[in-house]
């Protein structure tokens, strides 16, 4: 084991009874998602979301579903790695009007319908479904009907990130889930899955938590198979300094192997297509993404709430170890890192 982060194994609540602070016992990380997010408090400072994207080598898919206390917002997003084309549809939502989630995830079906967009994401046993449709800017309309799988004993990254008793969120990270399905926008239409000749992976990062007004963080990720073995690759940077958890980990073959120290990011802001690295200073991961596409991102409300982001998309290279001491290398691994500078 390479992380000195306590390992959690049986549910847990994320807050103490009347949901404002965090509660000691959940301090920690687990292979399954385990923690009640029972949050209370304030308003406007909580926060929680599902945001999922579906990654090939060749395009990426991504949707949102968030609550951010001050608005609620849902989205359908893509883009064409080959063609440098995107689009997609979102909406926004006034506090209280219609974009709720679970204090337990993936326990409630979550649905909207809004301004021409419409979306249900369903879970049951073996996989979570989305069905989507929406109307792009230009009038052309899309849809798509996706399932990714929840392979059986399929581990992830669930921890608590504390800043302080107050402050704090609770994240699940699952990457390295196939997808199969069929997304069409317009006359173009994309099919994927085993019965395909394109693979595509599941990625989720739910967060549930009371977050600092300003943060900026680093997150990345990707899957495919190399040597035999199907990867999962999982990094996070900047929001868990000095919290003494990290988001990193590997997974092989569905089993996680958690790092607990924080992995160095190098890469250009202002040059985002320019590779991105990340390397464990022990000698447990070294990868570099080469970018194919980069979703920029800008928002400026006032002061106090704005983003800016780069996302980029591209593919993995590099080699990953084992807890157990198994060494995988990997070439053209589809994934992504991003920056993001929050105010909120």
């Amino acid at each position: 084991m390479t992380t000195h982060e306590r390992e959690l194994t049986a549910p847990v609540d994320l807050c103490t009874p009347d949901g404002l602070t965090v509660n000691p016992a959940a301090l920690g990380w687990s292979r399954v998602p385990l923690h009640r997010a029972n949050l209370g408090g304030p308003f406007g400072r909580n926060k929680r979301w599902d945001y999922w994207a579906i990654l090939s080598d060749e395009w990426c898919i991504s949707t949102v579903f968030a609550d951010i206390d001050h608005l609620g917002l849902a989205d359908v997003y893509w883009a064409n790695f080959k063609t440098g084309e995107s689009g997609g549809q979102a909406i926004l939502l006034g506090a209280c009007q219609g974009i709720a989630l679970p204090e337990l995830l993936s326990t409630t079906p979550l649905a909207v319908s809004h301004d021409g967009f419409d979306l249900a994401i369903t879970d049951d046993e073996s996989d979570t479904h989305f069905a989507i449709t929406w109307r792009e800017s230009d009038g052309r309309t899309g849809e798509l009907a996706i399932s990714v799988a929840k392979p059986v004993g399929h581990e992830s990254v669930n921890v608590v990130i504390p800043w302080d008793d107050t402050t704090f969120n609770w994240t699940s990270k699952q990457q390295a889930r196939p997808a199969r399905g069929t997304v069409r926008v317009s006359e173009e239409t994309w099919r994927f899955g085993p019965d395909t000749e394109t693979a595509a992976w599941g990625v989720l990062d739910a967060g549930r938590g009371r977050w600092p007004a300003k943060l900026n963080w680093n997150w990345g990720g990707g899957a495919g198979t190399s040597e035999g073995h199907t990867i999962g690759l999982q990094f996070g940077a900047k929001w868990t300094e000095g919290s003494g958890f990290t988001e990193n980990g590997i997974t092989v073959d569905g089993h996680l192997s958690k790092i607990g120290r924080e992995l160095t990011w190098t890469y250009d802001w202002e040059n985002p297509m320019n590779p991105w690295t990340m390397v464990d200073p022990e000698g447990q991961l070294n990868v570099t993404l080469t970018p194919k596409f980069d979703k920029y991102t800008f928002t400026d409300v006032n002061e106090d709430l704005g983003s800016e982001v780069h996302q980029v998309f591209g593919s993995y290279s590099g080699h990953v170890t084992t807890d157990e001491g198994l060494t995988v290398h990997f070439d053209n691994l589809p994934g992504f890192a991003e920056e993001a500078r929050q105010r909120w």
